[in-house]
């Protein structure tokens, strides 16, 4: 993939859909989450128009507090697994991935960031401009704590936006597994604000 990644999602919509873009500006991933479902369950394909399908992403259980989420190729192969670590995930998000014999995790770097864009978004009027005030970021490292991909907010107003930094060389089934993750949890997170 050519780094940077964006991804882009409307925050005010019945089916959340995400775009993923990468530097040149052509979709490398698209997902459009299904509204009103008990139990997760998200399609990524390579196009806007959902005909080529990559990846389905399925929850193991309705209340997603500890939930994982198995993710398939389009020939139901186990690709890997995204879980939720519920009571860690209060304070600052994190998640634990595994896949391809490697062991990630996904931890938001600042958990003041969150409360800070929490209190600030409930205030009368001003409170539309958190979005362009505070910008979580989140890094993943591997097994030994060493990182291989920052995500960080950007700033947006009607919007969520997000750029994808490669940190460190993967293989392309660790890097596809990486984005994928990544792509799971900002629908997870958009839902916490």
């Amino acid at each position: 993939m050519n780094f940077p990644l964006d991804l882009a999602f409307k925050k005010i919509a019945i089916s959340p859909q995400v775009k993923v873009s990468d530097a040149s500006g052509n979709v490398v991933l698209y997902t459009k989450q299904k509204a009103f479902r008990l139990k997760e369950a998200v399609t990524v394909f390579a196009d806007v128009e959902q005909t080529r399908p990559l990846f389905t992403i399925k929850a193991d259980r309705v209340l997603d507090f500890n939930a994982k989420y198995n993710i398939s190729d389009p020939l139901g192969r186990h690709v890997g697994v995204v879980g939720r670590k519920g009571r860690r995930s209060i304070w600052r998000a994190h998640y634990e991935v595994y896949g391809g014999g490697q062991a990630m995790t996904i931890r938001e770097e600042s958990g003041w960031v969150k409360v800070g864009d929490a209190i600030f978004g409930e205030l009368p009027v001003v409170g539309i401009l958190s979005g362009y005030v505070f910008n979580p970021s989140y890094v993943m490292t591997d097994a030994a704590g060493a990182p291989l991909m920052r995500l960080t907010k950007q700033p947006a107003f009607f919007e969520g936006r997000f750029r994808l930094e490669r940190l460190a060389q993967l293989g392309p089934d660790e890097e596809a597994l990486a984005v994928v993750s990544f792509l799971m949890m900002v629908l997870l997170e958009r839902r916490r604000g």
